[in-house]
């Protein structure tokens, strides 16, 4: 049931958020009066009138277009100040993903939620957990000649992500560890060494880290996830390809974040038991 607020009290709170928005944009009474098309007498009125009244639909929404303000918050409906549009403006944003290791924009996301837990999907093998060799064969035929400056440009910002004071949780479809210990899909044309090289080293990694790194295996055929991150409580990031798709507002992270603890309780292959898989499935031929 909702409960209703005394029309006295309405009013009274519209009038104190009404001069909260003027004194916060500098706006007098007189320059309001303008914005709104109304007599100064009518806004000296609705700041300092007494009684239960509030003014109409029309002069609240005009009001609030020119404050920046949502008819909402004045009227008490709401305790964000900001309208829809500005609302949906910062809770979601498309942000360019380069074809790079640690682009700057990741790396800043990384060192905002720095000592938060980290919760990541990767788009394939995790990138802070590949061998210089591994990333060399990856990222070659997108950079080129660049190739092995971009990866030394990218290794303080890879260790400075795994000596962090944050938590890491990794989860992996099954498939993915498999068909690359076989070279199979992506991983056909990768060297058998450089694929053993890679394997013992996610098994040094994974013990060496653990727990403060957890790396776990879902069974696709039971459950799916997209490549995402979520940045603790601040953010979480969908990979789309040439974009990420960056959400702020509470409701989305704490979905994002369900989403990936399911991945986590329903996983074939626990943190615990990965260095087992590894070393029993993951054979390189």
């Amino acid at each position: 049931m909702i409960e209703k607020t005394d029309k006295r009290m309405r009013a009274d709170l519209f009038r104190t958020r009404l001069g909260d928005a003027m004194r916060e944009r500098k706006i007098n009474q007189s320059a309001l009066a303008r914005r709104v098309g109304v007599d100064r007498s009518t806004i000296s009125q609705l700041l300092k009138g007494a009684g239960a009244r509030l003014p109409n639909a029309q002069v609240v929404g005009e009001c609030a277009a020119a404050l920046g303000v949502s008819a909402d918050w004045l009227l008490g409906l709401t305790d964000r100040p900001e309208t829809a549009a500005d609302i949906l403006a910062t809770s979601l944003s498309l942000t360019e993903a380069p074809r790079a290791l640690v682009d700057e924009q990741i790396f800043q996301w990384h060192k905002e939620a720095a000592g938060y837990k980290i919760r990541h999907v990767p788009a394939a093998l995790p990138d802070m957990l590949k061998t210089r060799a591994m990333l060399e064969w990856e990222y070659t035929p997108h950079l080129g000649r660049s190739t092995d400056q971009a990866i030394g440009a990218s290794e303080d910002r890879l260790a400075w992500m795994r000596n962090t004071q944050s938590d890491y949780e990794i989860a992996v479809p099954m498939y993915e560890l498999t068909s690359f210990a076989r070279g199979e899909g992506y991983y056909r044309d990768l060297d058998a060494g450089v694929r053993r090289d890679q394997i013992d080293y996610l098994l040094e990694v994974s013990q060496q880290l653990y727990p403060r790194l957890r790396l776990y295996l879902y069974d696709a055929r039971r459950i799916y996830s997209a490549p995402v991150t979520i940045f603790g409580p601040l953010l979480a990031v969908i990979y789309i390809g040439q974009n990420y798709m960056a959400f702020r507002d509470t409701e989305r992270v704490q979905a994002l974040t369900g989403h990936f603890d399911h991945l986590v309780r329903e996983a074939a292959v626990t943190a615990r038991n990965l260095p087992d898989f590894l070393t029993d499935e993951c054979r390189v031929g």
